[in-house]
């Protein structure tokens, strides 16, 4: 009689976010934030969850760093969630190449002939660098900016951070109403400013989400004092383009059925 021999191999690690999606409300959080930036009681409400469990987790998931979160130029007292795309790409990719190299991820472009409109308060930094930085980066796409409160002039940290940083040449012009895009569709509309966000708008069929950025040209007194907040705020809207167009809210009922 022969008696078989089992070796147990080690245990392999079991990557960071698989770690962090496998709990279903973790992966529920990240979904809702991968359709634009909430506040805690907009979580709270879209999951159906005590606001303690809510919070517990995304306690968790800043801690991985999969998770961010950022003071409200609006209204300090609240905080807008935002998942960090750069963070959840590497685990993914992690993830993906430590069960197979060829699952490495690509990312999703932006729609040939499609329409985005950035919307923030001054359309001065934010918005235009924005309208600025997708026109580079996907060809065949419409793109518009514009604010509710448009500032005397455009920002010149604006253009100088483009030009220097991303080879970006955009020529000053004035900031643009909301007046000047009425009636135009959408296929997309990103609100940049938590200000504007509080402001409801019909904006048709379009996809709408919002990316909670500060304004950096409040960031300090002098135009070369803010230079690094403008180098900051356009890393963050390269990075989010970067990763295509944002998802429909409705995505989450089908991945859901």
């Amino acid at each position: 009689m022969y008696s078989a021999i089992v070796v147990v191999p080690d245990r392999v690690p079991v990557p960071l976010l698989m770690r962090m999606a496998s709990h279903p409300l973790r992966w529920t959080l990240m979904t809702e934030l991968a359709c634009g930036d909430r506040r805690v009681r907009e979580l709270v409400a879209a999951v159906g969850e005590p606001q303690n469990l809510v919070s517990y987790h995304l306690r968790l998931l800043r801690t991985t760093g999969l998770v961010g979160a950022r003071r409200s130029s609006f209204d300090a007292r609240d905080t807008y969630y935002h998942l960090d795309l750069s963070a959840c790409a590497n685990a993914l990719g992690d993830a993906a190449v430590a069960l197979h190299p060829a699952l490495a991820p690509v990312r999703r472009e932006w729609p040939r002939g499609s329409s985005v409109l950035f919307l923030c308060t001054g359309n001065s930094a934010r918005s235009p660098m924005a309208e600025a930085m997708l026109r580079h980066r996907a060809a065949g796409v419409e793109v518009a900016s514009a604010g509710s409160h448009p500032a005397p002039r455009m920002h010149p940290n604006t253009a100088r951070v483009l030009r220097a940083d991303y080879g970006i040449d955009l020529e000053p012009r004035q900031p643009r109403s909301l007046e000047t895009i009425t009636g135009r569709r959408f296929d997309y509309v990103i609100t940049l400013c938590d200000k504007i966000r509080e402001v409801p708008r019909d904006h048709g069929a379009a996809v709408t989400t919002h990316w909670s950025l500060p304004n950096p040209s409040i960031a300090a007194d002098t135009d070369r004092a803010t230079y690094p907040e403008f180098q900051r705020v356009a890393n963050e809207l390269d990075i989010r383009i970067g990763f295509g167009p944002p998802l429909s809210q409705q995505r989450r009922v089908s991945t859901s059925a």
